[in-house]
């Protein structure tokens, strides 16, 4: 008797061959029915199982919705994520939409699926509510101190809105948040989707990535907040996006490229003149080199830097952009009264005369024993730095928490810290400089590496100069510091020596490294003598993460208890000469103050009379660190409760992924 069966072949099975092979087959295909059957079970259990936790069998409230932003100018990229809200939500997949201008960007680590509709602007430039969340993203994924893990928890998808008319810069938001936030550690679950307002299919492109992205999510666990990797690992999510299945990005070879400047005398000469002077194998027409070259431009460019002229730079610090939100000002705010959110941070000089391990910029700016370059005018220098500093605050107008009044007051600087990058008392007309600000009423924080003793000397009276005081003997300084000069332990002490005839406020600025200068109590203390500080300012190390040139590790960053135990035995041996004075628990720094000057009936002075300091450096007569002194407040003193934040500032407490000393 014979057989047909539809979907196989036409065959006998009247034979014991053909019986077993259609038993073979019919097993094969009960198990592969099986399997997928009990796979998917096991998928909805896994999920449902993180959903409902044991305790007490009701769901678990706490796990957030993913977010669904848009970036909108004109309301295009609103109006569509509206609809894409809507098909999420009749889909059974919970999201919040959000509009990126009132959205902190500093939660994105706390978010585990987020969806972005960007909309391009003018320029390739986001809408102007968008610019603090572009420039925030931009800035975290190039500052190697965030790190790529800052988004290893959250998935995420960009739709973006542009028009094709525009050629290169088509979509050019939703491309750079892609890449930003793959290059902090997010997991794209689906390739960008890229639709033209004036292709005329706009709709039908971003109706079929929409559905995507809920088979996506469907088919992948990702509902409700559920991460891939509570999902039923190797679950039916085939077609989640992998960066493997495109072709890897193009770096731009600037981007990594760290060079030198001597390394870099000589290379072919960039294809545009950097001013009026012509370039022949790295040198200007007069015969001196511009300091910054197109490389090292571009890399202190990336990392924020405004560059002025051919040897200055300028940038926002972190803490100026904190405290014009009202979130509290830097450890210079709680040891001295700075006000943070009207300070300027800029140098002179990008060159330096060593390459530190803690270096911040990973030894992107150049180096040099020297002046040896092309000189920029002081007037212009500081012209230009209060210019490029105004236009980076003005980019915070609409800053959720930045206020009016706190923005007026961040456009009339009253701080200088020359302490950005490089050697800024390398500069030949630093004294000109210093008196362009002073007659500014700006006040100068100066730091300087200790390696220009007579800088040190024929400099003009500042409001506070620092000494770096890396190490505190010869071989941990050269393996600290990895100084240029071969008499560098001899630079270093005679520029600790220099302080002593300044009558103004000096500092010595002590940097903790674990395992690299932590156990040399009694040569850093010998050290004090030489240059009898006002101030000792003790800070453990900021972690900058590893590269070619510096190996550090978490290992060698210590916590503020450490500081705290390092400081307390060190004024313990001044026996009474230095006390600890202020903390800032935040920048893990403490200050030793002298006290027998500023410490006055029990209570210290450690912060400055800004508008004292100015009437004397006016009335041209000489004056001394105590004449222009102001009490501290009792919130910013060594053990207060508060550990040195500013109770009129609204404390803001990020997560941590890391535990806490115990």
């Amino acid at each position: 008797m014979k057989r047909t069966y539809p979907n196989f072949p036409a065959m006998s099975f009247s034979s014991t061959p053909a019986r077993i092979t259609l038993l073979a087959l019919l097993s094969a295909t009960s198990i592969y029915c099986f399997y997928r059957s009990r796979r998917l079970k096991l998928l909805k259990l896994s999920v449902n199982a993180n959903l409902i936790p044991q305790s007490n069998g009701q769901p678990d409230v706490s796990l957030k919705r993913g977010k669904l932003f848009f970036v909108s100018q004109t309301g295009t990229s609103k109006t569509l994520a509206f609809q894409l809200h809507g098909l999420l939500t009749s889909s059974g997949i919970s999201f919040e939409l959000v509009d990126v201008k009132s959205y902190e960007p500093e939660d994105l680590a706390k978010e585990s699926l987020v969806l972005i509709v960007a909309s391009t602007w003018e320029d390739g430039k986001p809408p102007a509510d968008a610019k603090f969340f572009a420039n925030w993203l931009a800035e975290s994924a190039d500052d190697f101190r965030v790190g790529s893990l800052l988004l290893s928890e959250c998935r995420f998808a960009v739709f973006g809105v542009g028009s094709g008319a525009y050629g290169d810069s088509y979509n050019a938001v939703a491309r750079d948040f892609s890449r930003r936030l793959r290059g902090l550690g997010g997991n794209e679950i689906l390739p960008i989707g890229e639709g033209d307002v004036d292709g005329g299919e706009l709709d039908s492109v971003f109706e079929e990535w929409s559905r995507k992205i809920v088979k996506a999510l469907k088919g992948s666990g990702l509902e409700n907040g559920v991460s891939a990797e509570q999902s039923f690992n190797g679950g039916i999510g085939d077609e989640f996006y992998s960066d493997e299945d495109e072709e890897e990005e193009e770096e731009d070879d600037l981007e990594s490229v760290v060079v030198d400047l001597e390394d870099i005398a000589g290379k072919a000469p960039s294809k545009k003149s950097g001013g009026a002077a012509t370039q022949t194998n790295g040198k200007l027409s007069n015969g001196l080199k511009e300091m910054v070259t197109p490389v090292i431009r571009a890399n202190l460019e990336k990392q924020g830097y405004k560059i002025l002229g051919s040897h200055s730079g300028v940038k926002i610090c972190r803490w100026t952009k904190s405290q014009l939100r009202g979130r509290g000002g830097c450890y210079k705010h709680s040891f001295y009264g700075i006000e943070s959110h009207r300070c300027m941070e800029a140098t002179p000089s990008l060159a330096c005369a060593n390459k530190c391990v803690f270096c911040w910029r990973h030894h992107t700016n150049p180096v040099g024993k020297s002046w040896q370059w092309k000189m920029d005018h002081a007037l212009e220098i500081v012209n230009s730095a209060l210019d490029q500093h105004r236009k980076m605050i003005k980019q915070m107008k609409g800053v959720p928490g930045v206020t009016q009044e706190r923005l007026a007051e961040g456009l009339s600087p009253r701080h200088c810290a020359l302490s950005l990058v490089g050697e800024p008392i390398m500069y030949p007309e630093i004294n000109t400089l210093v008196d362009e600000l002073h007659k500014r009423r700006i006040s100068t924080f100066l730091v300087t590496n200790a390696q220009f003793p007579d800088k040190i000397k024929m400099l003009n009276p500042i409001t506070q100069l620092y000494v770096s005081v890396d190490a505190a003997t010869k071989e941990s300084l050269k393996a600290v510091d990895r100084p240029l000069f071969g008499d560098f332990w001899e630079r270093f002490t005679d520029s600790l020596t220099a302080l002593r005839d300044k009558h103004q406020r000096t500092v010595y600025r002590l940097t903790l490294v674990k395992g690299w200068n932590t156990e040399e109590l009694d040569a850093y203390f010998e050290l004090f003598s030489l240059g009898q500080p006002d101030f000792v300012e003790i800070k453990g190390v900021t972690y900058c993460g590893s590269s070619a040139t510096s190996k550090l590790t978490m290992e060698n960053v210590p916590w503020h208890a450490d500081v705290k135990a390092f400081s307390e035995a060190i004024a313990l041996k001044s026996k009474g000469e230095y006390e600890v004075a202020c903390e800032h628990a935040h920048s893990c720094c403490v200050l030793l103050a002298k006290t027998d000057k500023f410490k006055v009936n029990g209570q210290w002075f450690t912060w400055i009379d800004y508008e004292k300091f100015h009437d004397l450096v006016a009335s041209g007569k000489s004056f001394d660190s105590t004449d222009y002194m102001a009490a501290t407040p009792s919130w910013a003193v060594y053990g207060a409760e508060e550990g040195g934040f500013d109770p009129d500032q609204a404390r803001y407490r990020k997560e941590r992924n890391h535990r806490p000393k115990p």
